[in-house]
């Protein structure tokens, strides 16, 4: 059912349980049941109802918030899914429990970041089937060369694993543009400084097909129906 785009693996096994799941229109409800490629798979209208519940808000991080859970005396970011910290006046913000970060942000990045608590859109973004893009604007320091850009797009490793193709351009002055289809700890200040540059500012400006656009610092907004990473 995960491979199938219909539901993340959690709740497949959930629906399963409760009856909500449908192979060529008969109920299944044990868990582990084998299905034919050929057959069909699908959710009944109460499943559906389930997942039409599911929030996906997307947030831009200042620097100084975690990511995840609240760490060191510093705040998990999810804290600033508040009413006040809305960017649109007519949105009401949801409850954050069970909202959780698909992907991460360090603590000294900001930018776009997402959270969830659908299982389908967190195994979009941070599974390895279809790696999506994430595309960011670093400001370093150093000498940036025509070399060291060859050897940021491939080349590199981190930890003793080859890091994936990376697109790299010099924009103007000391800005780099990035994008990424992994997501390392701390990729992009470690690559640069694999080639002696050091990222004195960082920003995550796009994820697959989601833009920051104007979505101000510290301030979220609702994953809008029809969108899509």
């Amino acid at each position: 059912m995960a491979q199938r785009g219909l539901c993340s693996r959690r709740e497949a096994d959930s629906f399963i349980e409760q009856g909500l799941v449908l192979v060529d229109g008969q109920p299944v409800t044990t868990l582990g049941t084998k299905v034919l490629e050929s057959q069909s798979i699908s959710l009944t209208e109460a499943a559906k109802k389930q997942q039409a519940e599911k929030i996906t808000v997307l947030l831009n991080k200042p620097i100084g918030y975690v990511s995840g859970l609240p760490e060191d005396g510093y705040q998990s970011a999810v804290m600033l899914i508040s009413q006040q910290n809305r960017q649109h006046p007519n949105e009401k913000a949801p409850s954050r429990q069970g909202l959780a970060p698909a992907g991460r942000l360090d603590i000294d990045s900001m930018g776009l970041i997402v959270f969830t608590n659908d299982g389908r859109i967190a195994r979009q973004l941070i599974g390895k089937d279809k790696p999506v893009e994430k595309e960011y604007l670093a400001w370093v320091k150093g000498d940036i060369t025509a070399e060291k850009l060859n050897q940021l797009r491939h080349g590199l490793q981190l930890d003793g694993r080859l890091l994936n193709p990376a697109k790299i351009d010099h924009l103007k002055g000391s800005q780099l543009r990035i994008v990424l289809t992994e997501g390392r700890k701390r990729q992009i200040r470690r690559m640069c400084e694999c080639v002696d540059l050091t990222v004195s500012r960082l920003i995550r400006v796009r994820i697959g097909a989601v833009k920051l656009g104007r979505l101000a610092s510290g301030k979220w907004r609702l994953f809008k129906p029809g969108e899509s990473f």
